[in-house]
């Protein structure tokens, strides 16, 4: 979605919209998604928070079933409660920036645009918070240490990103806060993508709980024609010695 309406913006000559000041050059994200492309636009962030928040939930479910490292503390549930109750709270926020556009609702796109860089950042670290209680008990899961580490960069560059934006756009210097308004939504993208890293362990498990199911068939079914072989060698194939009516058994 960004990589269209950058483009978009790019091909049609960089315009200046009406909802850009007179000395800005490059457009806001919102500039852009305030004009013709705002269908893409709340499609777009419709869709990327869903199923991020999808992937909060998959996770939680995983956890609990044991297809993840579980969570073996009421404290390391609470904190993931948390992570999804600010992560559904940044959803709101960008779905609702997307619908009251910077150009017709300015204030109430500002305050939506606030309440989803502080969901995220805020659902970012309390997952790092569990993420490190985990991997004390887990520490033979290295995908736990890397995820870890990768969220709390997010946590880190972003607060940066999102510091300097608030900074540059109260100076109104417009052209450097567009800038880092740009890198803060291209991060954001890059901490979507590490929920569905989280994730692979739990199909990994699945496979190998299919691969172990399968084998034990094979095994089960092989035991099973080694007996009916047994019957067959001794007159069925039951595993049975068939005697015909009033023979008597040779071991009475």
């Amino acid at each position: 979605m960004l990589l269209a309406m950058l483009v978009t913006w790019e091909v049609e000559g960089s315009p200046h919209y009406a909802s850009m000041s007179p000395s800005q050059h490059i457009a806001y994200i919102s500039d852009i998604g305030a004009q013709g492309l705002q269908p893409l636009f709340i499609a777009g962030c419709t869709v990327t928070t869903i199923f991020l928040d999808l992937s909060f939930a998959a996770e939680r479910y995983c956890r609990h079933t044991g297809r993840l490292a579980k969570n073996l503390g009421p404290a390391e549930k609470v904190l993931s409660a948390l992570s999804i109750l600010f992560a559904v709270a940044g959803t709101a926020g960008l779905i609702l920036l997307s619908i009251f556009d910077t150009l017709h609702h300015p204030k109430l796109h500002d305050g939506f645009l606030l309440l989803f860089v502080a969901g995220y950042v805020i659902s970012a670290i309390f997952i790092c918070a569990e993420y490190q209680r985990l991997g004390v008990h887990f520490r033979q899961h290295r995908i736990l240490r890397l995820s870890f580490w990768a969220k709390l960069a997010f946590v880190v560059v972003e607060v940066c990103l999102a510091g300097v934006f608030a900074a540059t756009t109260f100076d109104k210097k417009q052209n450097v806060a567009a800038v880092f308004e740009w890198a803060v939504a291209l991060i954001f993208t890059f901490y979507v993508i590490t929920f569905f890293v989280d994730l692979l362990p739990a199909v990994r498990s699945k496979q190998a709980r299919t691969n172990e199911e399968v084998l034990h068939m094979g095994e089960a079914e092989n035991r099973t024609g080694g007996m009916g072989s047994m019957g067959a060698a001794n007159g069925n194939g039951n595993g049975v010695e068939y005697k015909p009516p009033g023979a008597t058994a040779a071991y009475f």
